[in-house]
């Protein structure tokens, strides 16, 4: 119990300090709260790409583990056309799809890293600032960073806590966060 409060304290001082714009390392991830299985047999060439994403998610926060193939809380998709995005149907559950045509252009890394962090009850951010995962495309093809900032990180170890609710967790779906492939000169 002290540990989980422990955690809880030093997770609720990072958000606070990061809204307030000073930037602090996030605690080393505790013992997991809830796991999250996430299941990449429909997954193709990116089944590799969904682990790095889910070692990055495991990396940044507290309160949850996302774990390969042991069930299927997320299921994650390749697809062609149509675009990348999250369905969420509810806080920890739902599926990912990546557009291979904008993979092609986008990091895929980023791209997928995004997506789960839908799922994980973060909403799309559009202000063009690469250091924000949640920003997605609209960082521009150049950005390739996946990791997610300290506040974004923080809000999913606090909304695995139970510190913070989700505003809607009912079935979401997220999608046009990264700008449609450009079409293929002739």
């Amino acid at each position: 119990m002290t540990s989980r409060l422990n955690r809880l304290a030093v997770a609720f001082l990072a958000t606070a300090l990061a809204t307030l714009g000073i930037t602090v390392a996030n605690p080393a991830p505790a013992s997991a709260a809830m796991t999250i299985c996430y299941n990449t047999s429909q997954a193709g060439s990116y089944a590799s790409v969904a682990n790095q994403a889910a070692s990055i998610w495991n990396n940044a926060t507290v309160n949850l583990t996302l774990s390969a193939n042991c069930g299927s809380n997320l299921r994650i998709y390749q697809i062609t056309g149509g675009g990348s995005y999250a369905v969420r149907t509810s806080l920890g559950n739902g599926r990912v799809y990546i557009d291979t045509q904008q993979a092609a252009q986008y990091s895929v890394l980023r791209i997928m890293t995004h997506e789960i962090g839908h799922i994980l009850g973060l909403p799309d951010n559009y202000n063009g600032n690469c250091s924000l995962l949640m920003s997605g495309g609209s960082a521009g093809t150049s950005c390739t960073n996946p990791y997610p900032s300290s506040a974004e990180a923080n809000r999913v170890s606090n909304l695995f806590a139970g510190t913070f609710s989700a505003t809607d967790r009912s079935a979401d779906i997220f999608r046009d966060s990264w700008p449609a492939a450009l079409a293929p000169v002739s």
